[in-house]
């Protein structure tokens, strides 16, 4: 497992494929809190119950941390399916 000591704020998430996730706000017990900016807040069309607010991603997806990037054992698009909403 990554030591997610290393987890710093404005880190890139990213998928196993390579593709953006999110952006650390920081770690938060279990879970790393994604900025409301990676919330689709700015993402043209999108809906209003799910823009404007944090998501969380499980440490528990965390498969290495490289440099200034958080890898997930999952794939981007696996990924946004576990986040969970605040």
């Amino acid at each position: 497992m990554a030591d997610l000591s290393k987890i710093k704020e404005h880190m890139e998430v990213i998928g196993a494929d390579g593709v953006h996730v999110g952006t650390v706000d920081h770690v938060d017990g279990d879970r790393i809190k994604l900025t409301k900016k990676d919330s689709g807040a700015d993402v043209e069309g999108a809906e209003g119950g799910h823009a404007g607010h944090h998501h969380y991603v499980s440490t528990g997806l965390v498969a290495d941390i490289e440099g200034d990037k958080v890898r997930l054992s999952a794939t981007g698009a696996n990924a946004v399916l576990f986040e969970e909403e605040a």
